[in-house]
């Protein structure tokens, strides 16, 4: 079976595992894995200390720039998440700019997100369990009072659940609207030109003359602005939700 959207693949098995199931979300996102960890040692290597190149330049950059971003948020003696939050920014980014070049977006589904905030919630419970021990953790669902007990453990299961529907509600959005507009602009090419008579308003109601410049303002908007403050937003939530739940245990 496949489905797909768009004219891409979503969904298609692979019979060398024995029939695996293996999805276009899967495929890309590998794909962008190797290549930032490609990337990644690229940059990394022959580094000087004087001299340095433009590309050591650039990688000290980013390197800095995640650093000041984690310690800014968290405090210095949260460091050792700054790979962490950095390899989540830069694949939540690339996942979404991935549609770009017509490939399917894994943030565009929902497993994607899931698949991080649970790697988030574990981190959380993680830290609360170090903070205040297990016996620490569990009577922290009994405050302020006991009877709130049932009320505390839904919020904390609802915390990855949010953070997840919170990045792909915004991602799936932007791909909504867009489509509509194609729709629309489309529709409205053809009910413009379509007012000529004869041959000549049939085929410049073909020609996509309204749809020059409208979706290059979208795609700005959506795929570029929207991908960035989506990978910002779920990193800037994770960061909270940690140094809180130390704060907590």
């Amino acid at each position: 079976m496949e489905i797909s959207i768009n004219g891409a693949p979503v969904y298609f098995t692979l019979d060398v595992f024995g029939g695996i199931p293996i999805s276009a979300t899967l495929v890309v996102t590998w794909a962008i894995m190797l290549l930032l960890t490609g990337l990644c040692i690229w940059m990394t290597r022959d580094l000087k200390v004087a001299g340095i190149s433009k590309k050591q330049a650039v990688a000290e950059f980013l390197v800095t720039t995640a650093e000041n971003f984690v310690n800014n948020n968290m405090g210095p003696k949260w460091s050792r998440y700054i790979p962490f939050i950095a390899a989540l920014f830069a694949l939540s980014l690339c996942s979404s700019l991935s549609s770009l070049l017509g490939l399917f977006a894994p943030t565009a589904d929902l497993s994607t997100e899931l698949a991080w905030a649970i790697v988030v919630f574990i981190m959380i419970t993680g830290t609360k369990i170090r903070s205040g021990g297990v016996g620490g953790y569990l009577k922290g669902f009994t405050k302020p009072i006991f009877i709130l007990t049932p009320f505390n453990i839904i919020s904390e299961l609802a915390t990855p659940i949010s953070m997840a529907f919170r990045h792909f509600g915004n991602i799936i959005s932007g791909t909504v609207i867009s489509t509509l507009v194609y729709a629309a602009l489309a529709t409205a090419n053809r009910a413009l030109f379509g007012l000529l008579p004869g041959l000549v308003g049939d085929l410049l109601g073909e020609i996509p003359f309204l749809s020059v410049g409208v979706p290059a303002v979208l795609s700005l908007y959506f795929d570029w602005f929207s991908s960035f403050m989506q990978a910002f937003i779920f990193c800037m939530l994770t960061m909270m939700y940690i140094a809180t739940a130390a704060e907590d245990g």
